[in-house]
């Protein structure tokens, strides 16, 4: 969203400015009490869309002088405020934050200095891993990475059509008409078609989001050289209320759940759109009079700072008093609209209408010294982290090269008497989050994980091409944890270990209730095609392992599904049984999400040296206890199918704890860090060993 214009703005959309930025703020804060206070942003790109293009339109730009002129406008509006919020974020992050928060915040600050950062965003929420990160103090700089490139685009365009009109001799409100409505038309079609197909990445990329920007333009364009006070002021007062009935409907009414942006978003958008056209007068029963009082005019006037401030305030906040109270949320607006308030009246008022800043050349210049600025605060911080990874790296080596039969998982070992570690963790809460096994590409490894929303069969192999025994990984993220594990065994069994693994879906034949039907559909039909690959391939034993998080379609929750998983997995587990396929299941490990903790690596970031806050009760972390792939190998009762637990090596009889044995279990909520999966290899060798299905045994 962008500042408030210099010229005398309009009481109505000041007053839009100020609902808008009070849903957003009134969302984060607390969330429950507005699930749908997204919309706000909605809203703004709407004004955004209509006060550049009347701008535009006004004075079409000719020369390449009149675009940098109208680009530098934008400089001087936008920066200063937004590079101030993003150092002292980065730096307060720096001091206060949890380490695993620090490199995520610098690479997003970063990409939101270049206002880039939507797009780091939205290939972040097409990687399941990395869709369950903690948020930064950064990412509502999104939006703003939109708007800005839609002020670099949406210039040449309406530059562009006015040379048409000119050359052909068409009126130049036709030609803006159809142009800016063809691309408003082309940016809604693929909103909607992404949305249904690829939700998390549509609600952050730019083309799904200029329709909203160009519906404000419409509107500009449809009010070109009209004097409003000719219309019925009783039909634009209606029309202006239902406006405002739209948004805040659309605020109270939507939540996570809802396809958005996609339709759902021409509500907030529409209703913004149509107080705009209406421009109400300022009397008591109309929207003019309620969005004119002097409060939201005020808040309209220093909007641009409060969404700069409250969202890095709502995450540093987090970090020290999780979850937010009441009184967090009270402080947390308080310290936001003063913080407004201040940055408006003496850093963005002096910084836009300066006598040093007012020159094209100028401005850049100063633009271009405030974004590197940053840039090397930004990069301080990835090398300072990059120095301490290197370190936790190579304390990782050392406990590993030791030997240690009481490191990690070895130390719940009945047989074995181990004295408790002392010192930090290994790996460090940092390394942690980055410790995974070379299936995960973010690691310097390969890419072997079929991801939605196609789900494409991704195999890779490990270990020696001529083994004398060749084993399968299948299932979801919860098997592909247990690959360092297979890789240990493999190592002394002289085995070939592949991976047929899949993200945010699970090996077995139903339908899980995915993001949007066409993930369901894939998902499923990704299970048929890996069972025949496998099948196909006749190896010596296939290791299977799944977390089965989402219900099925029609249920509304996980234990209303047991049953269908159990038959889905049953069908799975037959079709390898009728192949002559041996088959292992390993028993989902436990899971701190299902226990109320989100990152293992930032609990422990903030509470190290003491451990207990992250730790929690077994029967708490393991959530589908039996594991419905477990009854389905009890059911089918096959020869050659078998399950094997090796969890009383990752919990104890009770508790779960996030550090066992010195090393730390999980690298983020539910999945093994490579360490500790390592020191998990003795267990599983002994459990398949035990099955009688152990290759070349």
């Amino acid at each position: 969203m962008a500042p408030p214009t210099a010229r005398a703005p309009r009481t109505d959309i000041q007053g839009l400015r100020a609902l808008a930025v009070g849903v957003v703020v009134a969302y984060h804060v607390a969330p429950e009490s507005l699930r749908g206070g997204f919309v706000g942003v909605d809203v703004f790109f709407v004004i955004s869309g209509f006060l550049i293009t009347s701008h535009l339109l006004a004075r079409p730009p000719r020369r390449a002088a009149d675009f940098a002129a109208f680009w530098a406008r934008r400089a001087r509006r936008l920066l200063p405020a937004s590079l101030l919020v993003l150092a002292v974020t980065v730096v307060a992050t720096w001091l206060v934050g949890p380490e695993t928060l620090w490199d995520a915040t610098a690479r997003q600050a970063g990409g939101a200095t270049l206002y880039v950062v939507n797009w780091l965003l939205a290939a972040d929420a097409v990687d399941y891993l990395a869709a369950d990160d903690a948020a930064t103090g950064v990412q509502h700089y999104w939006s703003l990475a939109v708007e800005e490139q839609f002020y670099l685009f949406w210039p040449l365009l309406v530059g562009a059509l006015a040379w048409l009109a000119r050359r052909t001799g068409v009126r130049p409100q036709l030609v803006w008409a159809v142009g800016l409505g063809a691309v408003a038309a082309a940016s809604l079609a693929w909103s909607v078609h992404l949305t249904a197909t690829d939700p998390g990445r549509a609600y952050f990329v730019t083309p799904t989001r200029i329709w909203e920007l160009a519906a404000g333009g419409l509107v500009a364009l449809a009010l070109l050289d009209r004097d409003t006070s000719e219309r019925s002021a009783g039909a634009r007062i209606l029309v202006g209320w239902l406006g405002l009935v739209a948004i805040v409907a659309a605020a109270v009414t939507y939540d996570s759940a809802t396809p958005f942006p996609g339709w759902t978003a021409a509500l907030p958008v529409l209703g913004a759109a149509a107080v705009i056209w209406a421009r109400t007068p300022q009397r008591w029963y109309s929207p003019g009079g309620l969005l004119g009082l002097r409060p939201a005019q005020w808040l309209g006037d220093v909007s641009y700072s409060v969404y700069l401030w409250h969202w890095p305030l709502v995450v540093l906040v987090g970090v020290l008093s999780a979850p937010l109270g009441l009184l967090d949320a009270a402080g947390i607006v308080v310290l936001t609209l003063l913080l407004a308030a201040a940055t408006t009246r003496w850093v963005e008022d002096p910084f836009r209408t300066a006598a040093w800043n007012v020159r094209t050349g100028r401005t850049y210049r100063w633009s271009a010294v405030g974004m590197a600025g940053v840039l090397v605060v930004c990069g301080a911080l990835v090398l300072h982290v990059e120095q301490r990874q290197a370190a936790a790296e190579d304390r990782v080596r050392q406990a590993l090269a030791s030997d240690d039969p009481c490191l990690g998982a070895g130390a719940l070992d009945p047989s074995l008497t181990c004295d408790e570690p002392t010192g930090e963790p290994v790996p460090s809460p940092v390394q942690a989050a980055e410790d995974k096994s070379e299936a995960y590409p973010q690691v310097g490894g390969r890419d072997c994980w079929s991801w939605k929303p196609a789900f494409k069969l991704v195999t890779c192999d490990f270990g020696e091409p001529g083994a004398a025994h060749d084993v399968v990984l299948f299932g979801n993220s919860h098997a592909g944890h247990l690959l360092p594990t297979l890789q240990e065994i493999g190592a002394e069994r002289g085995w070939r270990t592949s991976t047929v693994l899949v993200s945010e879906c699970a090996t077995l034949d139903a339908d899980l209730r995915l993001e949007t039907p066409a993930q369901t559909r894939a998902c499923r039909a990704w299970t048929d095609r890996a069972v025949t690959e496998v099948v196909e391939r006749a190896p010596d034993l296939v290791v299977m392992s799944n977390r089965t998080g989402q219900p099925l379609v029609g249920d509304p929750h996980r234990a209303a599904s047991i049953d269908g998983f159990v038959e889905g997995y049953e069908r799975v587990l037959r079709r390898f049984a009728d192949a002559g396929i041996r088959v292992v299941v390993v028993h989902d490990t436990p899971a701190p999400g299902d226990g109320g903790i989100d990152s293992v690596p930032d609990c422990l970031a903030a509470s190290l040296p003491e451990t207990d806050p992250c730790a929690g009760e077994r029967s708490a972390w393991v959530a589908l206890d039996p594991d419905p792939a477990v009854t389905a190998v009890q059911r089918i009762d096959a020869p050659g199918v078998v399950s094997v637990d090796v969890n009383d090596r990752i919990c104890g009889p009770e508790r779960c704890e996030p550090v066992v044995g010195g090393v730390t279990v999980y690298f983020d909520n539910s999945h093994l860090t490579a360490t500790f999966a390592r020191t998990l290899a003795p267990a599983l060798d002994e459990a398949i060993a035990r099955t009688g299905l152990m290759p070349g045994a």
